[in-house]
């Protein structure tokens, strides 16, 4: 999520670039909001048509995960011989794609293989948005800050706010047999949005980068911040991919399901604007252990006072926090370490990201599994995370 790979190389005029924003980040919202997230209001209905556990259920999000781990290194691989703008619309095309091609059938292989397509082209083309998108605005550092904020908070956001509002009421009008409809719906939206993606990369077309040089920091002085952002990705994703079927279990109506991703996506929204003065004023680790102690307090909120305000307050918190962890580890890296080494270290922070993921929605369902109670998943969850946040505030600025 941090793949912000710097090129020495011009980019040509962009003379529309709010609009060629708007293309790159409706792109994220495929690859982020719809391609690794929506899944957790589809889930509901497929475990209850198709008879999954809550580790099967977990295991598709996991092997999205995996996918995601092969589309980082491969990114990583092909960025020194393939222009971004290419590898971001190829990416943006083979994942909605994917997301088609999922509801066409519900045999665990197949749904397995488009999960970790989904997986794989997302990355590809999520990675590469961050350095078009660092494009944009050539000399002006405070629009390009804002630009990358939207990428992030927005692209994902929208993509909540949309799944929110149309798959939970879908579902509940149709049945859990119509899962696969929501597949499709995500996907038509995904075609949607291709035009203008596919448009904004053409705009932003840059050359072939150099490969960064230098190191990427000694792994002694940073590792608490590392291994708290380990502990956001092991985390974070067990809210998301299993919130739905938790408040299903509950007997909460569609309604109210709707209803809190849609306000999750507001929050997402929101957040870049909620956090941009704390990443500014601190070098240290402090703002990601407050980012990492916000989500783990929304994780955990739905569990420990199972009511319908909290939540609300619940998706409040947790959207105001969670796509600002990355945001924080690209601002301690920026302020700390010296230009040459801003690449390889954010690369390191993306593979730890992308395998630490993995780990979270399997153990999660099979925690679910063996309680009774997927409940208590996002309460272990919400334990890691604050672990993490105990580890990072002790990240002292570099010298």
């Amino acid at each position: 999520m941090t793949d912000a790979i710097n090129s020495s190389a011009l980019p040509r005029p962009v003379t529309r670039p709010w609009l060629a924003l708007a293309g790159l980040t409706l792109g994220v919202m495929v690859t982020n909001g719809f391609a690794r997230f929506a899944y957790g209001l589809i889930l509901p209905a497929m475990r209850s048509e198709l008879s999954w556990s809550y580790a099967q259920a977990g295991w598709l999000n996991t092997a999205n995960a995996l996918g995601y781990v092969v589309g980082a290194v491969l990114t990583l691989m092909l960025i020194g011989r393939v222009a971004p703008s290419k590898l971001f619309s190829f990416g943006l095309i083979a994942t909605t794609l994917s997301l088609l091609a999922t509801g066409y059938e519900a045999t665990m292989g197949w749904q397995t293989f488009w999960r970790i397509a989904a997986g794989v082209f997302g990355a590809m083309s999520f990675s590469t948005a961050s350095v078009l998108t660092a494009r944009l605005f050539p000399g002006d550092a405070r629009r390009n800050a804002l630009a990358i904020a939207i990428l992030f908070g927005t692209g994902g956001g929208l993509g909540i706010m949309l799944a929110g509002a149309s798959l939970p009421l879908m579902l509940e009008a149709w049945g859990p047999s119509s899962w696969r409809y929501g597949w499709y719906i995500i996907g038509g939206l995904s075609v949607c949005a291709l035009p203008l993606g596919l448009w904004a990369a053409r705009a932003l077309h840059v050359p072939v980068p150099r490969r960064a040089t230098g190191e990427s920091g000694s792994l002694r002085r940073i590792w608490r911040e590392l291994a708290g952002y380990a502990c956001f990705a092991m985390g974070y994703i067990v809210y998301l991919t299993f919130l739905g079927a938790w408040m299903t279990d509950q007997d909460a109506s569609a309604q109210l399901i709707a209803g809190v991703w849609v306000i999750l996506g507001v929050a997402l929204v929101l957040s870049p604007f909620v956090w941009r003065g704390v990443l500014a004023r601190h070098k240290s680790g402090r703002p990601l252990a407050m980012i990492l102690s916000g989500i783990a307090l929304g994780s955990a909120l739905p569990v420990v006072l199972p009511a319908g305000s909290a939540i609300v307050i619940s998706a409040i918190v947790f959207g105001l926090c969670v796509f600002m962890a990355p945001g924080a580890i690209t601002s301690f890296i920026r302020q700390n370490l010296p230009t040459e080494s801003w690449a390889a270290t954010m690369s390191l922070f993306t593979v730890v990201f992308a395998v630490a993921q993995t780990i979270g929605p399997f153990a999660a369902g099979a925690i679910g599994d063996a309680t009774g109670n997927i409940g208590s998943g996002l309460l272990v969850a919400a334990a890691i995370l604050l672990t993490g946040a105990a580890l990072v505030a002790f990240q002292k600025p570099l010298d």
